[in-house]
């Protein structure tokens, strides 16, 4: 009798280790979830940084010269210089 209840026991374990292996926190696919999950958030991660070095990069010219400013005005502000014939063509 003793002999079948050590065996019963270490397939009761293995069979609570497959368990907690497959369906469990920290199991096979909640890892593949998780892994998933970095990677949209590194992707997310790498946008916004790319978006904020255009930014300075933008906020720094603005700061250095007034070209930029001037480039801006015209842009969406329609400036005109004095002396200077504005032509707007539409299509």
């Amino acid at each position: 009798m003793r002999s079948r209840i050590v065996p019963i026991i270490l397939v009761l374990l293995l069979l609570a280790l497959q368990f907690q292996l497959w369906s469990g926190r920290g199991s096979i696919p909640d890892v593949a979830r998780q892994k998933e999950a970095l990677a949209k958030l590194n992707e997310a991660n790498t946008r916004a940084s790319q978006a904020n070095e255009r930014l300075e990069s933008e906020v720094r010219d603005l700061q250095e010269g007034l070209e930029m400013v001037e480039e801006r005005a015209r842009a969406e502000l329609g400036m005109v210089k004095p002396n200077e014939v504005y032509v707007q063509i539409t299509r």
